[in-house]
């Protein structure tokens, strides 16, 4: 049956959901996460890949109650539009946008990077992309286009697919590295600082959250989710916990298995200078050649899979935006026939594109920072919708309502703040201005607004918010002037959470408008 104009169709079961989940975070995180990690964090990294979770099923939970409630494509966006205004619905546009149009580069930057164990001509002797490297980058940027272009059931059937094999490389990569386990190696100290600072480095520097990032997928393709309000929370609860279960593995199979002669040579952090390809160089030094070669075929599919995945999601990101009134109208249309936002899909490529182009950011490593920090402050505000729905809709429909909410939304909201500063300074110091000229010129831009005086007395707690946290991370221990010490900065930016997150709640709009699909 064909949808309306404008209307989404529900195609994707809880089986497709959790594996869109599961399959987002099995990416390149899994290549790359561990040896990074190790670097800041030493053996105490098992500890900073379960800090990762908790917080993130934290920020799940809230994103549950939403979802289930009031299914929307893209509905990070969509939220804080109808609990705040347009104010703080397009400053958080402009965070989704970076931090989903930038992850789909990520994947294939991670693609290129050990496909040059194959073909050395995709990088230059310090890994960033040739020429031809780039090229290969946009045409797989292009290929995902074509395979989401073509309908909602389709991309469902290939994500299934290709999320199948991501799980089997992984668990004989397991399987065989605890083989050469060595207890010996979780004694091996990391690069100072170490011991609880190296733990929340590691959270957002090592790609450990960015690996757990994968959960949003349910709430993004909501709308097109069959009986989303019982399906998406599920969802979201499988992927957390069956990826967790993966990375913990594999973190110590790793640690465990990197020959002690060249550990003690080099070191957790000397080790990135040897291993640029960590679980394949890994699989060299113990003499496993038949690993190297299924590690490299997966090390290009698993990643494959996942940016396939987010070029999906940030066309559900910019449909959500259009649909906000932020972006041209025919951004905000599905395609009668795939039941595709085709045209958000088309700006989802261009800026997915441009993302891959050369920058300081160039290498997976370099970009994690930068792009966890972002996807966490799309997911900042949504405990302080949680909060304002409570209060002023108390008798919408929640299919699933979060227990203790009154604890949990408050501590979700600390929690990404927490992550926020983690994140250092020097990625601060580029994304938080954007924000901050976001909001400043949407507020002077949009005076004319017959909800102007609204949106703007709805909003003054995320400027402050962006404020106190640029000055915060500019002072603070995370690569800051470190004119604060352990632990006073983390209650400081926990007090300063609290504070705009009952601000924001409090200066909600009174009554919400939910605007139908």
């Amino acid at each position: 049956m064909l949808m309306a104009k404008g209307e989404s169709k529900k195609k994707l079961s809880l089986v497709d959901l959790s594996l869109l989940g599961i399959g987002s975070m099995i990416g390149s995180g899994w290549l790359y996460a561990a040896l990074n990690s190790s670097g800041y964090a030493g053996g105490n990294t098992g500890w900073a890949w379960t800090l990762g979770a908790i917080i993130v099923l934290l920020i799940g939970l809230v994103s549950a109650e939403l979802s289930a409630a009031i299914p929307r494509a893209g509905g990070f966006v969509r939220y804080p539009n109808y609990s705040h205004g347009n104010i703080v619905g397009f400053v958080i546009g402009v965070s989704s946008l970076l931090a989903y149009t930038s992850t789909a580069g990520v994947e294939v930057e991670a693609v290129r990077q050990y496909a040059l164990y194959w073909w050395p001509a995709l990088g230059h002797s310090d890994g960033n992309p040739t020429t031809l490297g780039f090229a290969v980058q946009i045409g797989l940027l292009v290929i995902f286009f074509l395979l989401n272009y073509w309908s909602v059931s389709v991309f469902g059937r290939v994500n299934t697919i290709i999320t199948t094999f991501k799980f089997i490389v992984p668990l004989i990569t397991i399987v065989t590295l605890l083989l050469y386990f060595n207890s010996a190696n979780l004694q091996v100290p990391p690069a100072p600082p170490g011991g609880a600072h190296g733990v929340f480095t590691s959270l957002t520097g090592a790609g450990i959250v960015f690996a757990y990032l994968g959960f949003r997928q349910a709430v993004d393709f909501a709308s097109e989710a069959k009986n989303p309000q019982r399906n998406v929370p599920i969802a979201i609860c499988i992927a957390i916990a069956v990826s967790f279960v993966i990375y913990l593995a594999l973190q110590y199979a790793f640690m465990g298995a990197v020959p002690s002669d060249v550990l003690s040579a080099h070191g957790w952090a000397g080790l990135k200078a040897i291993f640029q390809s960590p679980y394949a160089d890994l699989a060299r030094s113990l003499g496993l050649m038949w690993l190297i070669n299924l590690i490299l075929v997966d090390a290009v599919i698993s990643p494959a899979g996942t940016g396939n995945i987010y070029l999906a999601s940030a066309a559900r990101v910019l449909f959500a935006l259009a649909r906000n009134g932020h972006l041209w109208k025919s951004a905000g249309e599905v395609d009668e026939k795939s039941g595709v936002p085709r045209g958000a899909l088309w700006l989802a490529l261009i800026l997915s594109i441009a993302w891959t182009l050369p920058s300081e950011f160039q290498v997976w490593g370099g970009l994690i920072g930068a792009v966890t920090s972002a996807t966490v402050f799309t997911y900042m505000p949504g405990p302080v919708t949680l909060a304002a729905f409570r209060t002023h809709l108390p008798a919408l429909h929640r299919p699933f309502r979060l227990p203790m909410a009154a604890i949990l939304s408050p501590l979700s909201f600390v929690a990404s703040t927490l992550l926020i500063y983690w994140s250092g300074w020097p990625v601060n110091e580029i994304l938080i201005p954007i924000f901050i000229v976001a909001w400043v010129g949407y507020a002077l831009l949009s005076r004319k607004s017959p909800t102007y005086k609204q949106d703007i007395a709805c909003s003054w707690w995320l400027l402050a918010y962006y404020i106190a946290m640029l000055i915060l991370s500019k002072i603070g221990t995370f690569d800051g002037l470190n004119l604060l010490s352990t632990p006073l900065d983390m209650i400081i930016v926990t007090v300063v959470a609290l504070i705009c997150y009952y601000w924001g709640a409090k200066t909600s709009i009174a009554k919400p408008i939910i605007v139908e699909e």
